[in-house]
């Protein structure tokens, strides 16, 4: 055991010296940070993979976000996808492929075949990227959502997908910007993980029955669903999106006597232009009663839910039929894991504490079955047939709920103490 242990220590100093070298040589290529006047701008860009968040760019993020953050000449962040993805794109997500392979120990590294051979991913061990990505990813959230808004805002232009990790880098932002380009949704029920990146904060805080019904059915929303939610603050044409930023440069152009404040709001409010939208029109309005009543109540479990779907299916609606089709094949685990994170993610006190218990979570997962499972049928043989364990609603137990929100120990996630909370 101790030879064992050894040689696990070793694995995983080789693994974060490794580690090292790739985030220096790929610092800038994934991500590229930027400054025109007093706006610091990150560019997603890695459009093979519609600028889905590897742990290189997170950690490029992590590096410069708390230099940029101590600046007191910067006046605003700009976070956008670069043009020329395979569809217009934000981020569609993490790297959750990543994941899969350094927790199966197929990534080529033998520290993920090590501690894939002796069950050691899902504890927080650093070193291995079933912990790190997310913990890291987390840290990051955390400093994108404690940022000083009110005098250093985050805007984000949603032109396209927003998915995932995506939401992360976004949502906690003051500005959201979306076009007519915007799909945003938060699938990870599907892939048999948990709407995570703070959504047990922000998705327990939406009115009525939204933030539920989003996190379970991973529902896509376009630019009318988003505004109307208020996912998104803003919108403006795809065509404007050069000008917008060109006038958000103009904008922090402030000169030596600024006495602090928000000097992109009213930019951003003359390039809004909801004419060719109509929210109340939008699928969540139309079916806001609906969603509602089946979804409304935060402190319900999800067996409430069926039983008011079956109910209202009964009854005729529509709505209620698509949306059990949908839950019916989302992993069983991923959706009461979900629910009870999102109930208790309504009496933290803050994003904070959210993110340390979705740590927890993630981790969770990572010893789990149905995480490798739904990122194989969704990402590797791509079959689109994933075989949950268990299979059936009735066969996960309240014990097993309740097992993934246990404490990491040594291993729980630290978060750098913010001077000033934002707000959604």
């Amino acid at each position: 055991r101790g030879r064992r242990a050894e040689t696990y220590q070793l694995n995983h100093q080789s693994m974060a010296f490794q580690a090292t070298r790739r985030t220096l040589a790929t610092m800038t290529t994934n991500l590229l940070p930027s400054r025109s006047a007093n706006l610091g701008i990150f560019e997603l860009n890695n459009p093979a993979t519609l600028n889905s968040l590897s742990l290189d760019m997170v950690r490029s993020l992590n590096h410069v976000l708390p230099q940029w953050q101590s600046d007191a000449t910067l006046r605003a962040t700009l976070m956008v996808g670069r043009p020329g993805a395979k569809r217009p794109c934000f981020c569609a997500g993490g790297d959750v492929k990543s994941v899969y392979l350094s927790g199966r120990g197929l990534s080529g590294n033998p520290a993920d075949e090590e501690a894939a051979r002796t069950n050691q991913h899902g504890y927080g061990h650093r070193g291995l990227l079933t912990a790190d990505f997310f913990r890291e990813e987390y840290q990051m959230d955390h400093t994108l959502a404690t940022q000083d808004h009110a005098n250093m805002p985050q805007v984000s232009i949603w032109d396209g997908v927003v998915m995932g990790g995506g939401v992360g880098l976004s949502l906690h932002g003051k500005y959201r910007v979306c076009t007519e380009n915007t799909l945003f949704a938060k699938p990870e029920t599907a892939i048999g993980l948990f709407p995570d990146v703070g959504g047990m904060w922000w998705l327990s805080r939406m009115m009525g029955g939204l933030g539920n019904y989003i996190a379970l059915t991973g529902h896509r929303l376009k630019a009318d669903d988003v505004l109307y939610a208020g996912l998104a603050t803003h919108f403006v044409p795809s065509a404007k999106l050069d000008d917008l930023k060109t006038a958000l440069i103009a904008a922090t152009d402030t000169g030596d006597d600024w006495k602090g404040g928000d000097c992109v709001a009213a930019t951003l409010m003359s390039f809004h232009d909801e004419s060719s939208l109509s929210k109340n029109d939008s699928f969540l309005a139309k079916n806001r009663a609906e969603i509602d009543q089946a979804f409304g109540d935060k402190g319900q479990k999800l067996e409430d839910i069926l039983t008011s779907l079956d109910t209202m299916a009964a009854s005729g609606s529509k709505f209620a039929t698509a949306t059990l089709d949908t839950l019916s094949k989302m992993s069983p685990t991923s959706l009461k894991v979900a629910q009870e994170g999102i109930r208790r993610g309504s009496e933290l006190p803050n994003i904070g504490e959210a993110l340390k218990m979705e740590y927890r979570m993630s981790q969770a997962f990572m010893k789990g079955h149905d995480f490798y499972e739904g990122i194989r049928a969704v990402l590797v043989d791509k079959d689109q047939n994933p075989k949950w364990k268990p299979d059936t609603l009735d066969e996960v137990t309240d014990e097993m709920v309740t097992s993934y929100f246990n404490n990491l120990g040594e291993h729980e996630l630290q978060l750098i103490p913010a001077k000033k909370m934002s707000k959604m």
